[in-house]
């Protein structure tokens, strides 16, 4: 693709071949685009929660949403020092969530926020995009609330761009771009509503992690 920032519908297009667009700074007026040769996924369903995390559910105060404030998650992603998330992108992103194509999640701990995230939805495969955490396991909390509730809305594919340290310990993996396409070619013909299912509460979604079978350290 030539174009430099496309519309939203490009966007999806985009997403649809397997790339993705990046700005190299908030003040970097132009989006690239991105098809790496490794990509990072997680387990749609299976995310791996630690001891510690499990603990912290089990003592409580913990609630997440499904339908927050889209563009003030998304203010809160790209508020830090370095970000890809230029004005035209955070545009495109809004112009998709009005259009049901984009989706934020956010969770809260004894009523303040906590941490939360935002991703792209096309067909079965939810493309995230960026998350932050204003307390303490506030983005980990997010993801596994996010892993769980995609499996109940039928996606299947959870793609996370590139693999960090953060991801893999919740259970991430980088597979080559061929098996990346494949995951998202069989994605992409399945039917999956974000907004199909309620989210589940602290309690349900612990006895789901505590009965997964995933190993916990």
């Amino acid at each position: 693709m030539d174009y430099r920032v496309p519309t939203a519908a490009q966007l999806l297009t985009g997403y649809a071949q397997g790339v993705f667009p990046m700005a190299h700074s908030a003040a970097d007026p132009q989006l690239h685009w991105y098809d790496p040769p490794f990509r990072g996924i997680l387990p749609v369903g299976g995310i791996h929660a630690s001891r510690s995390l499990r603990r912290s559910l089990r003592r409580g105060g913990w609630t997440a949403d499904a339908s927050p404030d889209f563009d003030a998650i998304v203010d809160a992603c790209a508020a830090r020092s370095e970000t890809w998330i230029n004005a035209p992108l955070a545009r495109l992103y809004a112009d998709l969530h009005r259009a049901g194509h984009a989706h934020a999640l956010a969770v809260y701990h004894q009523g303040q926020l906590a941490g939360g995230l935002f991703g792209v939805t096309l067909g079965g495969a939810f493309f995230g995009e960026s998350m932050f955490s204003s307390q303490r396991d506030g983005s980990k909390m997010a993801l596994l609330w996010l892993s769980q509730h995609l499996a109940d809305c039928g996606f299947t594919l959870l793609d996370t761009q590139y693999l960090t340290p953060h991801l893999a310990s919740m259970g991430g993996q980088q597979i080559p771009r061929a098996s990346y396409q494949a995951q998202l070619r069989r994605a992409l013909t399945r039917v999956a509503d974000f907004r199909a299912r309620p989210l589940s509460d602290a309690a349900a979604l612990l006895r789901r992690l505590e009965g997964t079978g995933v190993q916990s350290g």
